[in-house]
């Protein structure tokens, strides 16, 4: 009985596998379709694959309606909000503004280009020097969305240098 239901799985699995890949080949087309050179932008970042930089695409839409790269930080919620009054500050608010899932994908990324990055690695490195290292991953996550926001708004494909010196 083990066996024939090891079995089974494992038939159902394969068949979840092809149905996965021509999914994962529509989607790919279509955001291709979408907005391809955008896509292909953000592949350009180490860490990125197709999975995230179709999240990152379809959660921004069009980059251009964010005016400036603060605003697009603030929806991505790759930043604190402030309650201040009078210059006082009083902790944090609208937590649960923005997309979340930029949120995630931009961590995920960070995670991936320190994983596949030997200067991704000395970039965390150094910041886990400064902040620890949950703050340093979320700064770094920051400092990506920032850099994405600027490749999709110059057009231009990632740079490690330049982010690399922007980063320090």
């Amino acid at each position: 009985m083990v066996r024939k239901s090891i079995a089974i799985d494992l038939a159902l699995l394969e068949c979840y596998d092809a149905l996965i890949n021509d999914l994962d080949l529509y989607l790919v087309r279509q955001a291709k379709q979408h907005d391809a050179q955008a896509f292909h932008r953000l592949r350009t970042i180490p860490g990125v694959g197709k999975i995230l930089a179709l999240a990152i695409l379809y959660e921004i839409h069009d980059v251009h309606r964010f005016d400036r790269v603060q605003e697009f930080a603030s929806y991505a919620r790759l930043v604190k909000c402030a309650k201040e009054s009078a210059g006082k500050k009083h902790g944090t608010g609208g937590a649960k503004m923005g997309s979340v899932h930029l949120k995630w994908a931009f961590s995920e990324a960070a995670v991936l280009f320190v994983r596949h990055s030997a200067q991704g690695k000395k970039l965390l490195a150094r910041l886990e020097q400064r902040f620890g290292k949950g703050k340093a991953l979320s700064i770094f996550a920051h400092k990506l969305g920032r850099a994405a926001y600027f490749m999709l708004a110059r057009e231009k494909a990632f740079d490690l240098q330049r982010f690399a010196a922007t980063a320090s």
